[in-house]
């Protein structure tokens, strides 16, 4: 089995609900979908970067490890294109008691499921129509995925938040119907965290929009908590 990798490298966690933390990014090659705001433009093509066996790919996580490391994430691209090869690493830094994230668009539960049991953090993200992820056609089907994703993932216990990236673009009554499908399914008990991430450098939003959709959630979600990029604002990768 073979692996495409982008980049191994060590930072400070940027985003999400473990800002500021050491992390080892394990950024896999390859994304088929097209998100206006994508900030890993190199790392879209199914070509990019370097092809490993899985031990090799193990190898360049064992030498890129850092003292004090709090958890590897495996990021992309999309890391899920590339399942098997994310199962078989996810695994190893297990066996080195070192917890795992994935950073993932959540498109396709079947191969969610399958990587699952070797995540320790997992990350639900939703995206909302003017993202451009995919065509209005098929939007239906990957918000379905998603949720299924949230459902096996709380299911299984696992440490899980929602996050969605909002921008000038973004409508409330598009966010508000997300919004209506993830609380028809989950409970505030269920989840660690909900992110609203604004965009960075291309149709940011508002401060007034951010509080409309903080106001949003909140009837929810009462910790809902805005977060930009800040590894952007340190200039860390």
């Amino acid at each position: 089995m073979k692996v495409r990798l982008f980049e191994i490298f060590t930072s400070i966690e940027g985003e999400g609900i473990l800002y500021g933390t050491k992390t080892l990014f394990v950024r896999l090659a390859g994304c088929p979908f097209t998100c206006f705001y994508c900030d890993t433009l190199d790392a879209l093509p199914m070509d990019s970067g370097n092809e490993y066996a899985i031990e090799e790919a193990c190898n360049l996580i064992e030498k890129n490890l850092e003292e004090n490391t709090y958890k590897v994430n495996f990021t992309g691209g999309e890391p899920l294109v590339q399942s098997e090869g994310v199962l078989e690493m996810a695994k190893y830094v297990k066996s080195k008691n070192i917890p795992t994230y994935l950073e993932s668009s959540c498109y396709d539960s079947e191969k969610f499921s399958q990587v699952l049991p070797f995540i320790d953090f997992i990350k639900i993200e939703f995206k909302t129509p003017e993202a451009k992820f995919v065509d209005v056609n098929h939007y239906s089907k990957l918000i379905q995925n998603a949720l299924e994703c949230l459902k096996i993932s709380i299911a299984s216990n696992k440490i899980t938040y929602i996050k969605i990236v909002v921008s000038a673009k973004t409508e409330l009554r598009d966010f508000k119907e997300l919004l209506d499908k993830i609380f028809y399914i989950v409970s505030k008990k269920d989840l660690t965290g909900f992110i609203i991430q604004p965009t960075y450098g291309i149709a940011e939003p508002s401060l007034e929009k951010l509080l409309k959709f903080y106001d949003l959630v909140f009837p929810f979600y009462n910790e809902i908590r805005i977060v930009p990029q800040l590894h952007k604002f340190i200039g860390a990768p």
